[in-house]
């Protein structure tokens, strides 16, 4: 068999085997959507069908009409963007120092914030359950904002402060000979700068949040309080699932994270790979 046709066959192979994945990959986005579009009857008719055979918007108006849905998804929003911002505020002020400083017991506390990434989160469920009753912050919003703090705080530190690395120093030495002070380098020159490691670590922060299940089931009781995973979990009930309304809730759950993905894809991606290059 010729070069040629060895490797004309194996691009064949691997454009199908990408096919085949991409198939894979979006058919449940694809049933979810066409779910979505159908009533609840015609989602458990049989045979099924792809395209509904009469498209009906009744799943989004329900949801969109009910107050206890639409709390679902505000109880979302407030959640994932304190604890966003919280985060990225805490995390910039800890990178600066870990990377600019050298300071007794650096390297264990480094070593301690990469190893927290290695416990599993439910090993802490029943802890934290307790001292949040404890301290009278179960149900509230407070109780998943501190408890998501502990989970995204050390990632997004060490995404930082891998991206301020690659940060010179000359910068700082500059500022602070024109007689620039600490803060005045790290927010007006630092955090400027590092503009694409700050929106990455925003996007994996505020994902984080929104699409934790958990601990928003165990840490919260009243209707009030729930989040989109766990509303969307509550319309499986005993007797009948609404199918319809879960799957438009999933749409409508993943609309803030596409819109967050198309405005800020570059910064992204540039984020991502800037923390891995030493300059």
């Amino acid at each position: 068999m010729r070069k040629s046709t060895r490797m004309r066959l194996m691009k064949i192979l691997i454009i199908t085997g990408l096919l085949i994945g991409l198939v894979y990959a979006l058919f449940p986005v694809v049933w979810m959507i066409s779910c979505a579009f159908k009533s609840n009857t015609e989602v458990f008719t049989v045979p099924q069908r792809i395209i509904p055979r009469r498209p009906t918007l009744e799943a989004f108006s329900q949801v969109m009409t009910d107050r206890g849905k639409l709390r679902y998804f505000l109880n979302s929003y407030i959640i994932a963007m304190v604890t966003t911002a919280i985060t990225l505020f805490v995390a910039i002020l800890a990178a600066y120092a870990l990377s600019r400083y050298a300071f007794r017991g650096k390297k264990p506390l480094n070593v301690f914030i990469i190893i927290t990434q290695a416990v599993p989160p439910m090993t802490l469920l029943i802890p934290y359950f307790g001292m949040l009753v404890l301290f009278g912050l179960y149900d509230s919003y407070w109780a998943l904002i501190v408890t998501y703090l502990v989970f995204t705080l050390p990632y997004a530190t060490i995404m930082i402060t891998g991206y301020i690395n690659t940060l010179p120093k000359d910068l700082d030495e500059a500022v602070a000979i024109d007689g620039g002070s600490t803060w005045c380098v790290l927010w007006r020159v630092l955090v400027p700068i590092s503009t694409p490691g700050l929106v990455a670590t925003a996007i994996y922060t505020f994902l984080q949040c929104w699409n934790e299940y958990l601990f928003a089931l165990c840490l919260t009781k009243s209707g009030e309080m729930r989040t989109v995973p766990v509303g969307i979990q509550l319309l499986m009930g005993q007797i009948s699932y609404k199918w319809n309304e879960m799957m438009a809730m999933s749409i409508l759950g993943s609309i803030p994270i596409i819109i967050l993905f198309i405005f800020a894809q570059n910064y992204f991606i540039a984020g991502l790979s800037a923390g891995a290059i030493k300059s």
